[in-house]
């Protein structure tokens, strides 16, 4: 059984992409795994276990490399937020902020957020990186009051660079570089740069009659992250188990350490060793996309497939799409529903409707850099993209229940059969 509180306390130190790098790292380092540098090529493959990190992206693995191929279970540790720019304004200090992602802006107004992220400070040796939560509720979006706008109820257009603005302080002498250096205790001069985002204040919480609901700010897709994570810790490897977790999903993936990088390629080759080995494992290799799924909406049924729409707490999805911004097919359904069966975890289906598009994964993605069969599987939650998520409690067991079974297989493909051992 997942720990819930783990979980939770996961999330609440997880406000940005580096800082979930950051926790995966020390969960590891924790199980005896080490960090080793892209420069250690012998490291990779002497059947160890280790991690590598680039910029904002890990991946771990574990398990030998003789006889079979690579288990992955990929997922992503961005969200859609707002980036910060700078401060600006006179009779109030505000943030000049960017959406990240396709966020839904109305869900940010009125609620106590906060800073996280990284910067660069001047260091000895030139420059030095630092993660930085700044952990108090600093900000605020204010809405505009009804009676300024008597027709917000029937629908309002934000605008970013107008509505979205967050307020830090009354008067316009407080700067983002002051608050930086306050939080670091440096002087705001030796600020040279920075990646920082908005997050959300509200702690994850259970709600619901009977306790069966999950309500926090990044269930998408850190739920996924946190499972996958924990599974992955807890198996035993059959053959060369990894854990692959990107930044920039929510943007598109093409950056030097997303899904469309060579990361992923890089580090497997490594690992077996050479590219001979490396394509004799890919044979027998699988990669599990994880990344949530929208849930049946109990307010609007009509968006969804009406016979392949997931509900909370009926089990792991397997998505689907026609035009295969989903991986999943046949074959690699074939074989993460065996897995599931095996762990006696419910499995449900997920295809947008027909006239509906919807987005798509990293595992599409990852599948042009390394070529395995592959599946996309998620959580069923509720309001995706906005500030608060909602998913059942029992469905993050399910994953974590999945995966752990999924990381102690192993897979042989010959021709029409595959063996899952």
């Amino acid at each position: 059984m997942i720990n819930t509180e783990k979980f939770f306390e996961f999330i609440k130190k997880s406000p940005s992409q580096y800082h979930v790098t950051e926790e995966i790292k020390n969960a590891l380092l924790e199980k005896g795994f080490t960090e080793i540098s892209e420069r250690d090529t012998r490291a990779f493959s002497d059947g160890g276990k280790h991690f590598v990190i680039r910029d904002s992206s890990i991946i771990a693995f574990s398990g030998s490399s003789r006889d079979s191929g690579f288990m992955i279970c990929a997922s992503h540790n961005d969200s859609p937020t707002f980036k910060v720019k700078n401060t600006r304004g006179e009779k109030y200090a505000s943030l000049a902020v960017e959406p990240y992602g396709g966020l839904i802006y109305y869900s940010w107004l009125d609620r106590p957020l906060s800073i996280a992220g990284r910067v660069g400070v001047e260091a000895d040796s030139g420059a030095e990186m630092k993660l930085v939560n700044i952990d108090r509720d600093i900000a605020v979006i204010p809405s505009v009051a009804i009676h300024m706008n008597r027709t917000v109820n029937d629908g309002v257009k934000l605008n970013p660079a107008k509505d979205m603005l967050p307020i830090i302080a009354l008067g316009g002498s407080c700067t983002l570089a002051d608050i930086i250096a306050e939080h670091l205790e440096i002087n705001p001069d030796e600020v040279i740069s920075h990646d920082l985002y908005l997050y959300l204040r509200e702690e994850p919480r259970i709600i619901g009659n009977n306790g069966e609901l999950i309500l926090s700010p990044r269930l998408d897709d850190l739920s996924s992250v946190f499972a996958s994570t924990e599974a992955f810790i807890s198996a035993k490897p059959k053959g060369v188990n990894v854990l692959a977790v990107f930044d920039n999903e929510e943007v598109g993936s093409s950056t030097k350490q997303g899904a469309a990088s060579t990361f992923l390629h890089d580090t497997l080759l490594r690992i077996a060793g050479s590219e001979e080995k490396y394509l004799e494992m890919l044979t027998d290799s699988f990669l599990v996309s994880a990344d949530n799924a929208h849930a049946a909406h109990p307010n609007h049924p009509e968006l969804s497939d009406p016979d392949n729409s997931p509900l909370l707490d009926g089990g792991v999805v397997i998505k689907y799409n026609a035009n295969q911004k989903y991986t999943t097919d046949a074959r690699s359904d074939a074989i993460f529903r065996t897995v599931c069966k095996r762990a006696g975890v419910k499995v449900q289906t997920y295809t947008n409707r027909a006239d509906l598009p919807g987005g798509s994964t990293l595992g599409q993605i990852a599948g042009t850099k390394v070529s395995v069969p592959a599946v996309d599987i998620g959580i069923a939650q509720l309001a995706m993209h906005s500030s608060n998520e909602t998913m059942a409690l029992k469905d993050l067991d399910s994953m974590y229940q999945a995966l752990l079974e999924f990381y102690s297989t192993k897979i042989h493909n010959e021709g029409k059969s595959i063996k899952i051992i």
